[in-house]
């Protein structure tokens, strides 16, 4: 097996950056990013990786955590008039003007497809009041998502030396933003049509992320300039079930090198199936069934990569008694898959049959001695 080498600048080299690029190949990639990762978005499993851990700026790319505040902060279809301050900024814009009205749905397409720094702006200001208020939630949002080396200034990615982050936490980012579904509709969109203005109508958005027509099974998610930071871009790439995710941060040649090393990484990873149990059952109170099995619609699939995807486990979370009527097909509890640390996914456990509630004495007996029972247990 060969190594990856990553080519760096003279300068980059002189400020003494050490190089410390983990990654192996049956075929040699030349890669022009300062700092890369790729991995496996449901295991957050490392592949390949090159100054993964160094910290640097990320211009727009900024914008998936912005996005996603956003979105996790609810009402998304609520018209509402930007505030005239939190528009005007410079760089990329979705094309607010004073008096705009928008929804905060508009500004996150407005903020994922063309980059607009004056979405982040009035998504910023709307949800936290101001930019040091929504800085102060972005970087909240990055310790409980596990981001270690990042910290957040601006909503928008424009430069700021106190604003940085690395590839690896990038990484960790985004997989934890695809995994919103409305995150994930948004940035994989080539084009979206979007209603605002005062009054507001439909407009055409533009995505800047080519790779969603030029490289097979892109999903997302989002490109970043600034002349400080140079070419930076976050990609999701889904073929064979497997999804993996790869970060290049000051790349000049970012299209290319996500396409191959996209090629390479599925010419190298196989796709797990991960355990699904299929004999979980949960007692029931106050019915004639002594309990009712409960079960898991979907298979959670990663990317088998060396030990790290080894500790890959499942737990239930679920009450510890159902109560009768249960109905067939109603959610029961949660089967959740965990790899090391990282939560890969949250599923949830449906109901597999009909549990009626039972009229005979003994039975509602048996359900009021249970909770009886419980909350002894609880107090004591």
């Amino acid at each position: 097996m060969r190594r990856f080498v990553c080519f760096i600048t003279v300068f980059i080299l002189c400020l003494g950056l050490s190089m410390n690029c983990g990654a192996e190949s049956q075929a040699e990639a030349e890669i022009s990013a300062v700092a890369y990762v790729v991995m496996d978005a449901a295991s957050r499993s490392v592949i390949y990786d090159c100054n993964a851990d160094v910290q640097l700026p990320m211009a727009s790319t900024t914008k998936i955590m912005s996005a996603l505040l956003c979105i996790e902060s609810g009402d998304l279809d609520s018209e509402f008039t930007v505030d005239p301050d939190a528009i005007r900024v410079e760089g990329s814009s979705m094309g607010l003007v004073e008096g705009d009205i928008v929804t905060k749905r508009a500004l996150c397409y407005g903020m994922l497809l063309p980059s607009g720094n004056d979405a982040a702006g009035a998504a910023a200001v709307r949800i936290a009041g101001s930019y040091e208020n929504f800085a102060d939630l972005m970087n909240q949002r990055a310790e409980e998502i596990g981001m270690k080396s990042t910290h957040f200034v601006t909503p928008s990615g424009l430069h700021d030396d106190r604003h940085y982050s690395t590839a690896y936490d990038m990484g960790i980012l985004t997989a934890k933003a695809l995994e919103n579904e409305d995150f994930r509709e948004i940035c994989s969109k080539e084009s979206a049509k979007v209603k605002f203005g005062n009054p507001p109508f439909d407009r055409w958005l533009k995505n800047t992320n080519k790779l969603l027509k030029n490289c097979e099974g892109v999903i997302g998610v989002k490109t970043g300039f600034t002349d400080e930071a140079g070419r930076c871009l976050v990609s999701a790439c889904t073929r064979d079930g497997i999804t993996l995710i790869c970060v290049t941060l000051n790349d000049k040649n970012d299209w290319n090198d996500h396409s191959q090393l996209y090629d390479l990484a599925f010419s190298e990873v196989t796709a797990i199936y991960a355990d699904i149990p299929s004999d979980i059952r949960l007692p029931v109170a106050g019915s004639d069934a002594v309990s009712v099995p409960i079960y898991a619609k979907n298979d959670v699939i990663y990317a088998e990569n060396g030990p790290q995807t080894n500790s890959v486990r499942w737990e239930v979370e679920a009450p510890p008694m159902l109560y009768a009527p249960v109905k067939k097909d109603s959610i029961a509890g949660y089967l959740i898959h965990y790899c090391g640390e990282f939560e890969m996914s949250r599923q949830p456990l449906f109901v597999a049959c009909d549990a009626d509630y039972s009229e005979n004495t003994d039975s509602k007996k048996n359900i009021f001695e249970k909770i009886s029972e419980k909350l002894r247990g609880f107090f004591s």
